[in-house]
């Protein structure tokens, strides 16, 4: 499954490059995400709850950061085990363009899923990482335009 779209931010390339690098922003923005720690600059744990139609499954999982070109952009990599309901894996390409006084944030997103979830549909999975993705960079972009705007 791969996602592609585009956040319009109200706040400077800087301050959105230090958000996407804050773990208590991303918490907050990552629908059911319990919690989300750095283990060094480049590596985060994450437990992440997530219902997929009848299916709710709890993710323990890690999170790489790579192709670092701050700040700019970089590639995000995770993956979780959620026991019987299977895993998920997936990255993202992460771009940020400097508009005025706004930052485009532009997002290119594959996601993988195995075990018991996958035999839901690939319509339903793809639906739902969709829904997922959209949340998260909603949330993130009012959060880091709230931020700005302080």
């Amino acid at each position: 499954m791969d996602l592609t779209g585009e956040e319009r931010i109200a706040a400077p390339r800087d301050v959105v490059w230090a958000a996407l690098n804050d773990p208590e922003i991303l918490k907050q923005c990552i629908p059911g995400c319990q919690s989300l720690e750095m283990k060094s600059p480049t590596e985060l744990a994450a437990v992440v709850k997530v219902k997929i139609g009848p299916v709710s499954a709890t993710f323990n999982g890690e999170v790489l950061l790579s192709n670092i070109r701050a700040p700019e952009s970089y590639t995000i990599a995770g993956e979780g085990k959620g026991g019987i309901a299977g895993f998920a894996k997936g990255g993202a390409d992460v771009v940020l363009k400097d508009e005025g006084a706004e930052t485009v944030l532009q997002y290119e997103a594959k996601a993988q899923v195995g075990g018991k979830i996958a035999q839901l549909g690939a319509r339903l999975i793809d639906s739902t990482s969709t829904k997922l993705a959209q949340q998260f960079f909603s949330n993130f972009n009012a959060a880091v335009s709230a931020k700005a705007a302080e």
